[in-house]
């Protein structure tokens, strides 16, 4: 047995998005080529070192797409993938054709259950033998056609994770004596364990010379819920390629996700001493693009890049990352992009947590008062999954002092829409402390805007509108809709709320409830101001 390959601590693990490929082929996950080629800009961005664009042969579509990100992306190598055959390899490098970096991926099934089904026509041979010895003539064929095209070929062993472990040392064998310079041994079903994908790459370092020049690769699906780990430990046992995508899209339950694997690799540089070119801090971001152009949502509790990754509800736990962010976080949110508030409110919360939102929020509760409102607080989240900032001042408007005389009356509202113009809402406001009446009307973006820009022209109160969040709170077609808005002026905040079966004119009575809570809060600022300046004109004169 020839000297074997060494891997070191330092080494650089070389990240091979296939979202575009593997991640496409997700049922219902298809993108068009002009998102596509976005989705690759931002991967180059994200530091990916190998982007597999597409599979060539199976569609203009598909050929079109690595076109054009072979001719217009910069910086990762691009790949196209081909099966082995040689219209397969021949459409992958016409589309490859003019990209400065370029790679074919040719693959071909190599376990005995691919072997007996997808090649049991007799002309593949008739034992099962015989099918191995074409089945390898056939991937070193293409493995030669490709290097005419380019230097950069990768050779899979389809379904490695299934195929028979002297078979496969013979057919990387003969792949890297063809040229090859990657090798891939996926886990094609996500049947593997760990400790199992992990002796694979023992294997086939044990038995087999791999050159300087040659690269091991991961490819692992998620079936058993093993992708990461599986890719983790291929890593661990000698490989340093992990083929990936963005939000682990993929075939049935999806692939290797390329957020988990990077952070892996940052978060535990100290164990493993393994580096990726990952710029993290656009994981988020990119995590976005990809879901919105294939239309699958990321799920809440999905690991780095989910809503609630960086989120606490707990009690005991937000009382930790208060004081000290490590206690329950082993990376930051910023480090990979996420801004989401970290302190999320609901039945499992304490009192640490509600008080440092409210106090986030630029409301100060008074001692007496505290622990009343946490009660009330408790009781509202027994009743609602979580709480936001406009349950908590709707939560506060029931638990304080109610305000004085309103200042603002809806007294009447009309909204316009049409498909051939802008949504047009008149208004008339009644200013109680004057007695006059407003009437104004204005167009916006939609019937709610506009109907807000109608208000505000009335009222001409100066604020910034925080929040809308409308919701139904019955049943059936006449359900009732109740409307939240939250209004600012740069610090303290002002919210309404109101309910009706119509949700615009709902819509309408929150917005103006709001605009009252601030008309009162401007109020009382006077009347301390006036009291204020009477003091002190009293002192002066006092002094004369």
């Amino acid at each position: 047995m020839s000297k074997n390959k060494k891997y070191t601590p330092g080494d650089r693990i070389i990240i091979f998005d296939t979202t575009l490929r593997d991640g496409e082929q997700a049922p219902g996950a298809g993108m068009t080529v002009p998102e596509k080629v976005q989705i690759a800009h931002q991967l180059a961005r994200l530091g990916v070192d190998v982007i597999e664009a597409g599979f060539p042969f199976s569609s203009p579509a598909q050929a079109e797409a690595v076109r054009r990100i072979a001719s217009e992306v910069k910086g990762p190598a691009i790949c196209a993938l081909a099966r082995a055959t040689t219209g397969d390899v021949e459409a992958a490098a016409k589309s490859l054709e003019g990209g400065k970096k370029t790679r074919i991926h040719t693959f071909i099934a190599t376990s005995d259950i691919h072997l007996e089904t997808k090649f049991e026509d007799d002309r593949y041979g008739k034992t099962i033998e015989e099918k191995r010895e074409t089945i390898k003539r056939m991937a070193v064929d293409a493995i030669l056609l490709a290097m005419q095209f380019t230097d950069d070929v990768e050779f899979s062993a389809e379904d490695a994770g299934r195929t028979g472990q002297e078979f496969l040392c013979d057919i990387v064998k003969a792949a890297i004596d063809a040229g090859a310079t990657t090798i891939n041994l996926p886990d094609t079903t996500g049947y593997c364990i760990p400790e199992e994908y992990a002796e694979i790459f023992s294997t086939v370092l044990k038995h087999i010379r791999i050159p300087d020049r040659v690269v091991l690769s991961t490819h692992c699906h998620d079936d058993l819920g093993f992708a990461v780990a599986n890719s983790f430990a291929g890593v661990r046992a000698g490989a340093r390629q992990v083929e990936c995508t963005i939000n682990g899209i993929g075939e049935r339950a999806g692939n290797a996700a390329l957020e988990e694997i990077a952070m892996i690799f940052s978060v535990r540089e100290d164990l493993l001493g393994l580096k990726t070119g990952i710029q993290a801090r656009m994981l988020m971001a990119t995590s976005k693009m990809v879901s919105t152009f294939c239309g699958f949502s990321v799920q809440r509790n999905k690991a780095i890049v989910g809503e609630n990754a960086f989120c606490h509800e707990a009690g005991i736990h937000q009382d930790g990352v208060l004081k000290r962010r490590d206690t329950y976080e082993i990376m930051s949110a910023e480090d990979v992009g996420q801004t989401s508030e970290s302190i999320r409110l609901g039945r499992h919360s304490g009192r640490h947590g509600l008080y440092n939102r409210l106090e986030k929020l630029g409301i100060s509760i008074t001692e007496d008062n505290r622990e009343r409102l946490y009660e009330e607080f408790t009781r509202l989240a027994d009743r609602k999954k979580e709480i936001n900032d406009i349950d908590l001042f709707n939560l506060l408007e029931e638990n304080t002092t109610p305000m004085n005389t309103p200042h603002y009356q809806l007294d009447h509202m009309e909204v316009s829409v049409g498909t051939d113009k802008k949504p047009e809402a008149s208004v008339r406001i009644r200013h109680l402390r004057s007695g006059r009446s407003e009437e104004k009307t204005a167009t916006g973006d939609g019937p709610i805007d506009a109907l807000f820009r109608a208000i505000d022209h009335a009222v001409s109160e100066a604020h910034d509108l925080i929040n809308y969040s409308i919701r139904s709170i019955s049943e059936g077609a006449d359900a009732f809709g109740e409307v939240c808005v939250l209004i600012s002026i740069g610090g303290p905040c002002f919210a309404g709320k109101a309910s009706n079966t119509d949700v615009l004119f709902a819509s309408a009575e929150a917005y103006v409830n709001a605009l009252n809570n601030l008309a009162a809060f401007r109020s009382d600022e006077e009347s301390i101001q006036f009291v204020n300046d009477g003091i002190i004109q009293a002192f002066q004169g006092g002094e004369a």
